[in-house]
């Protein structure tokens, strides 16, 4: 996917890692370039991310990364998949995502209040980890008498315990492509991402 399409749906990510350049054995020289592997803020897309010269980027740390952003990145690279996460954006993926989702609590809670069904058998709620259909039914009964308000207000009103931590799993589901439907993340385009990989980035 070429970089203006990125930057039309993202306009900000999350640092996930830094990835400097490779040191062999045999030529103490670096060859290629750092690089950030990061996550997109609205439809959590993976991402790698050219910095800019000289500038120092941590991890979970939010940069803007829209085309007229003057920040700590100097433009979009590619978008990756998850197979593509270095150990260390793997291991701060789970802590990210979580960030996110408390960040845009209102979001989340919104879908529990308007899910609906996908078909006269399964319902939006049940592709969340640990909802089968009696929790399905029982939040769509505490719904129809008022709108949940947070993440708290679910807990308290249903068996659904831990409802932030329900949404992380799931997202992480679909980074991983191990679902059907999409739910938060944006679906992947196999086949135009990885055309799109030979390109140069656009400036």
């Amino acid at each position: 996917m070429e970089d203006s399409q990125n930057r039309a749906f993202e306009t900000h990510a999350y640092v996930l890692a830094v990835i400097p350049p490779k040191v062999f054995l045999r030529d103490n020289r670096p060859r290629g370039e750092t690089v950030v592997q990061a996550l997109g803020e609205s439809f959590f897309t993976l991402l790698e991310l050219a910095p800019r010269y000289g500038t120092t980027l941590h991890p979970q740390e939010r940069v803007p990364i829209h085309r007229n952003a003057k920040g700590k990145i100097d433009h979009v690279r590619r978008r990756i998949f998850y197979d593509d996460l270095a150990p260390e954006s793997s291991s701060e993926l789970p802590l990210v995502i979580e960030m996110i989702v408390t960040k845009h609590e209102h979001k989340f809670v919104q879908f529990f209040n308007e899910a609906k069904p996908l078909t006269t058998r399964m319902h939006s709620l049940q592709l969340l980890p640990g909802i089968g259909q009696t929790l399905m039914w029982a939040i769509l009964e505490e719904r129809k008498q008022k709108p949940f308000k947070n993440f708290e207000d679910i807990a308290s009103r249903t068996k659904l315990q831990q409802p932030k931590k329900v949404i992380t799993a799931r997202i992480i589901d679909e980074l991983q492509e191990d679902v059907k439907r999409w739910l938060f993340v944006r679906p992947p385009r196999r086949d135009e991402d990885d055309r799109d990989r030979d390109r140069p980035p656009r400036r």
